[in-house]
């Protein structure tokens, strides 16, 4: 080597060593925001727990009010960096049209908004019980449940998350119950748009995995007629318990089942008292189903799982006399409350794990086959080795590729034929 190269190899290396330096300053001023950011997060969610029973007490008696109308909203200082968030109690509607509070989440980038306002991703959110204390809004990350907020924030989109009647503010449990629950969808929106600092306008995209599949099917089929100042661009579900009469005939015989139908049952009594009593939906118990029922419609699915599963275990196969799915009136009522009654004018994403064993992918593929034949346009994608929890982000990806194209007007490809 000559001593001339040697310099050159010496300054190369030392640019190679200065840009390396600098890339660490870099990442460790991030990583020092980030942490700070943890931090006040953190402090901000441990105070809004204090605050949480009040917030969410409505005002008895309950002032009239029209759906989507806001009855009170705070700021939510822990919202993650780069956004702003509201949480907000407004009216909706239950299945006889009766007014009912309802709590929700709105959280939006920092970014300025387009002119004619942000677009909206209305999320529904899976089980997490049919308890009051079960609201995600409650939670201390009342963020974590809403898959894929973080990239809808960097698209520049708004989001709002309902807790559906029953959550969050006392009222009688919506759960599987596709009216109340769209309702309560579709006026998260209009509330959210009644916040002047949202900057939300009047497009809007609604997103669902599981029960909040259902909820969002239900929607997209009742929203033209609901809330039609809305303008309705696309409906993307992962997952979705779409028929009610298969999910249960599928899920009765294990832990999964037992836990639905423990959530169902109370929350049917509760909604269809003027057709049928409580003793005629609880017949189809055993003794000892109808003794852990209350216990187990009590109890929040993430936070209380191992009580769950030691009440739950061992009733299976012995918790009905029989299959809800082909049993009066519970045939009926599971029909009334699965999705497909009505056509979606709109796009459709589907999203279906292959190895989920809660919503069976033979259920998902036999209500795409229906959504085909009412004309949908239908974009249908499969994931191999997914199960049902991970199905809303196996999907996520696909799904923001579909949502750029219902966004921008065009039409997405469909996999109907």
């Amino acid at each position: 080597m000559s001593a001339r190269a040697r310099p050159d190899i010496w300054n190369r290396t030392r640019g190679r060593r200065r840009v390396f330096l600098a890339i660490l300053a870099i990442v460790a001023i991030v990583a020092g925001v980030l942490s700070v950011d943890a931090i006040r997060r953190h402090v901000e969610e441990e105070a809004d727990l204090r605050t949480d029973a009040a917030f969410y007490r409505a005002p008895d008696p309950l002032p009239a009010g029209e759906p989507g109308e806001v009855i009170r909203v705070e700021e939510i200082a822990s919202a993650p960096l780069g956004s702003t968030a509201w949480r907000f109690l407004y009216h909706s509607r239950d299945l006889d049209g009766e007014d009912v509070p309802v709590s929700a989440i709105v959280i939006v980038p920092d970014a300025p908004p387009p002119a004619d306002g942000r677009t909206v991703v209305a999320w529904g959110h899976p089980t997490t019980g049919a308890a009051v204390t079960c609201a995600p809004s409650l939670d201390l990350d009342p963020f974590q449940l809403m898959e894929g907020v973080h990239e809808f924030l960097l698209e520049g989109y708004a989001v709002v998350a309902t807790d559906y009647p029953g959550l969050g503010v006392a009222a009688a449990s919506s759960y599987l119950l596709g009216i109340p629950e769209s309702n309560s969808v579709l006026d998260a929106v209009r509330a959210a748009r009644a916040i002047p600092e949202t900057r939300i306008g009047d497009e809007f995209v609604l997103w669902g995995h599981s029960q909040g599949g259902q909820a969002v099917l239900f929607a997209a089929e009742r929203a033209a007629q609901y809330a039609p100042e809305l303008d309705l661009l696309g409906v993307a579900v992962a997952a979705p318990a779409a028929d009610l009469t298969e999910l249960m005939s599928d899920d009765i015989i294990d832990v999964s089942g037992v836990t639905i139908a423990s959530y169902a049952i109370p929350a049917y009594q509760a909604a269809y008292a003027d057709r049928y009593s409580p003793a005629e939906l609880a017949a189809i118990l055993t003794p000892a189903g109808a003794s852990a029922t209350p216990e187990m419609a009590a109890l929040c699915l993430l936070s209380e799982n191992a009580r769950i599963h030691a009440i739950a275990d061992p009733l299976i196969g012995r918790f009905v006399t029989s299959d809800p799915a082909t049993t009066e009136p519970w045939r009926t009522l599971l029909e009334e409350n699965s999705a497909g009654g009505s056509p979606i004018e709109v796009p459709v994403f589907v999203g279906q794990g292959l190895a989920d064993r809660l919503v069976r992918p033979e259920a998902t593929e036999d209500y795409v086959e229906l959504l085909c034949t009412q004309g949908a346009d239908v974009r249908f994608l499969r994931y191999t080795d997914v199960d049902h929890g991970f199905a809303a982000y196996a999907a996520l990806p696909d799904m923001l590729t579909w949502l750029s194209t219902v966004t921008a007007g065009a039409k997405p490809p469909s996999d109907c034929r």
